[in-house]
């Protein structure tokens, strides 16, 4: 498990979904994408986009985020799509989490739907 720390500086968002992102990609998730759209969505400050690859992978996705996160006592306010698990969406306040399966990604297009977000594209590194 990788060593995790969260700093108080002035985006504690921007580090929160760096955080998610880093989590979704320790968990084999694929496509992942950080949007800051905090300039043009009303709601919140980033979008953490990514794919999994089964109903099984999603839910352990969603699961692993919020069980990792709630060690530093960051909590989920709302979450939902767990019924049908093709879109899982996490809200955290200021960085909300969606989590699709391939196909239901490729409908809903939020990439090119919040395309004057800046997108930052995440990779593993090993």
């Amino acid at each position: 498990m990788t060593q995790r720390t969260v700093t108080k500086d002035k985006d504690t968002s921007h580090d929160l979904a760096i955080m998610i992102s880093e989590l979704a990609l320790e968990k084999k998730a694929e496509n992942v994408v950080v949007m800051d759209v905090k300039e043009i969505a009303g709601f919140t400050n980033y979008f953490v986009i990514a794919s999994g690859n089964s109903d099984i992978h999603l839910k352990t996705l969603a699961d692993y985020i919020e069980d990792e996160l709630s060690q530093y006592k960051v909590k989920v306010w709302h979450k939902e799509g767990y019924e049908n698990l093709k879109w899982i969406l996490m809200d955290y306040i200021d960085v909300v989490v969606h989590l699709f399966d391939t196909k239901t990604r490729g409908f809903y297009d939020l990439e090119t739907l919040w395309a004057d977000a800046e997108k930052i594209l995440i990779s593993d590194k090993s």
